[in-house]
């Protein structure tokens, strides 16, 4: 799905009006931690001692345990598993900033302009809400029988939002008309259907389950047959709107996404009561694609809720060295359709760095029906028993082949070798290949060579259709993501990396750093005038200062013409992607002080110190020249001389200063 790109000067206004501290503190219980700081304990990562840092006058966050930080955007981003896009919307909507779109030539794109989303999100918000208190009238009885005689109880319902569509024809037309709402709005939303009379309900006369975004929005219904007069599909969802893309949507995400994320586990079940069922029996991790196959869009939802690496940057092991880290479950129906969905989720597999598997119960049962008839702990059971998918994908091949015949094994080699060589892990094709000898009664080497084969021909089809790659260019601060809207992995320095904690040197010119980004309208202009091009001797401080420097702005934040906030996002989008982190890492830094008087002493300080140091290096070096200068260039060893008096007048007058 393309997406119209949110312009830059709306973007900057929801920072801007963003409160970080009121943001984070819904996820992290934050006190005070010193001047203009506040700490808590990480929400990305398991600490007992806090380590997890906010300055919400810079509007950054940083975390000196896991390394993580960013501004309020990349927080909402990590925190709830968004796109950079996505996050900005809702922080949008919750600041009250009127976003507006445009796509690299100039126009919108696919997404609706921020007015027209928030009046479809209002319409579903109300239609699931009339949905569901019309449940409990006696004109649903039929869908309350439906429920418990899948074993969803009142409560169940009420967990996943299940509602009733009455069987009249302007039901929830009318409704909304009542609210305000134009038959133009009524006509996007998906929530009606156009008739030679106008517009009249979609849904009537079925139970209705309301699909929501990652965030908890409604954007679309599924809808149940109940009635023998219905003559409608068995099931019926919401057509394609300005929000609602079946392609990008998990029914359940919004509910499992905290479990996925922890878990680095997601079962992928086939319909609504399937995840109903899961959740209930224990499987909390359950989602299932609505009225499409699972698909690539899908895909990248799950890695970016899974946290799956990206395949380029090698593959993680799990705590005991063995398998890939996180675990994609399908669970399929067992009939000739089920198998069909699972090698097509077999053809989606190599996106995953996680592990795929696939578990079908053995009666050909799904979810649902495996509770009603077994309980919960057969769908658990269900979910522990999985087989790897590739293993599934080469026993369901060779099956639809007669193997007791000389031309129906090679038939099924030809079907399974290639099946055998896309295998994202190539340690463990031999042993496939050496089972699948076995399943087809046929000799190892024949086997090995064929996969063989199958792996050079796979290799040489896909150089053939690989498009050229580029070397992307650096993103703005906020919006490093690919194309699919996964982070960038990009390695990069940490402070305790290149700061040792008992250098002196190095912690003197990490604090001066730290105040120029924190409070630089404490500084002394003069001052920070002075300083060199060169001041810093830790070379990965150096970066930063340069990066300061290239901002060409610092002057104008000491002199109190340019906010810190402000200040800080300009060094941040000169910054390379390597720097970067270090640079949010070093504004989030805690400095001895508890006022803004003892901030200010401490700059002062902090500024003559890393200006004495500086001074004490150039000694150093001129002292160095003046011995290797031969005595009879006397004009070059006067040069030298009069500068090393230069600078050492300089280091008296600071130190006179301080005493």
């Amino acid at each position: 799905m393309a997406q119209g790109l949110i312009r830059r000067a709306d973007v900057d206004s929801v920072r801007e009006r963003s409160r970080l501290d009121e943001v984070v503190s819904e996820h992290v219980t934050l006190r005070t931690g010193g001047i203009g700081s506040m700490k808590g304990l990480c929400p990305f990562h398991d600490e007992k001692t806090p380590s997890f840092n906010i300055r919400p006058q810079l509007g950054h966050w940083h975390c000196f345990g896991c390394g993580e930080g960013g501004d309020v955007i990349s927080f909402v981003q990590k925190i709830n598993h968004l796109s950079f896009v996505e996050a900005v919307e809702m922080l949008a909507a919750r600041y009250g900033v009127q976003l507006q779109y445009e796509d690299a030539g100039g126009g919108r794109g696919d997404r609706p302009d921020f007015g027209t989303r928030r009046r479809l999100l209002d319409a579903h918000a109300i239609a699931e809400e009339y949905y569901r208190e019309q449940l409990g009238t006696p004109a649903a009885e039929v869908g309350r029988r439906f429920l418990t005689e899948r074993g969803f109880d009142q409560e169940a319902a009420a967990h996943f939002g299940v509602g009733f569509a009455p069987e009249g024809w302007e039901s929830l037309t009318g409704v909304l008309r009542g609210r305000g709402f134009t038959e133009a709005e009524l006509t996007a939303s998906g929530l009606v259907s156009q008739g030679q009379r106008g517009v009249y309900d979609r849904f009537r006369g079925r139970l209705v389950w309301p699909i929501r975004d990652i965030t908890g929005n409604t954007i679309g219904f599924g809808a149940r047959r109940l009635l023998e007069s219905d003559k409608g599909p068995k099931y019926l969802n919401t057509p394609e709107t300005a929000i609602y893309h079946k392609s990008s949507v998990l029914y359940g995400l919004d509910i499992a996404r905290k479990e996925i994320s922890s878990q680095h586990r997601v079962v992928v079940v086939e319909g609504y009561t399937d995840v109903m069922a899961a959740h209930l029996a224990g499987v909390t991790t359950a989602v299932a694609s609505c009225g499409t196959a699972f698909g690539p869009e899908h895909v990248k939802i799950v890695r970016r809720v899974m946290g799956d690496s990206n395949p380029t940057a090698g593959l993680r092991l799990n705590t005991d060295g063995r398998g890939l880290a996180g675990e994609v479950i399908f669970t399929f129906d067992g009939d000739a359709a089920g198998q069909k969905a699972a090698l097509r989720a077999f053809e989606e597999d190599q996106r995953f760095v996680a592990q795929t598997y696939v578990a079908v119960e053995s009666s050909g049962m799904d979810p649902c029906d495996l509770r009603i008839q077994q309980g919960d702990q057969a769908v658990r059971e269900l979910i522990e028993t999985r087989r790897p998918l590739f293993e599934f994908a080469i026993r369901t091949a060779i099956s639809q082949v007669d193997l007791d015949t000389v031309e129906g094994q090679v038939t099924a080699l030809r079907m399974a070798a290639p099946v055998v060589a896309r295998i994202r892990d190539r340690a463990m094709r031999p042993e496939y290949a050496r089972r699948l000898s076995g399943w087809l009664g046929m000799d190892e080497a024949t086997v090995l060579r064929a996969v063989h084969d199958a792996a050079r021909s796979e290799g040489r089809s896909a150089r053939r259709t690989e498009p050229e790659r580029t070397t992307p260019a650096p993103a703005a601060p906020g919006e490093g993501a690919t194309a699919e809207g996964e982070p960038a992995v990009i390695p990069a320095a940490r402070l305790a990396d290149v700061v040792s904690r008992r250098d002196p040197v190095g912690q003197v010119e990490t604090q001066s750093l730290a105040v120029m980004l924190q409070a630089p309208q404490l500084l002394d202009t003069e001052k920070v005038a002075t300083l060199p091009d060169d001041a810093f001797h830790v070379p990965a401080l150096q970066s930063v200062w340069d990066v300061m420097l290239g901002a060409g702005t610092l002057l104008d934040a000491v002199e109190g013409q340019l906010h810190a906030a402000r200040y800080l996002e300009q060094v941040l989008e000169v910054a390379g992607e390597t720097v970067r982190p270090l640079i949010v890492e070093i504004a989030n830094l805690d400095l001895p002080a508890r006022d803004e008087e003892g901030l200010r002493r401490l700059a002062r300080s902090l500024l003559d110190r890393l200006t004495e140091l500086s001074l004490t290096r150039e000694y150093s070096v001129l002292k160095q020249r003046l011995q290797r200068t031969d005595p009879s260039d006397s004009e070059r060893h006067q040069e030298i001389m009069a500068r090393l008096a230069q600078v050492q007048g300089r280091r008296r007058a600071l130190r006179a200063l301080e005493d």
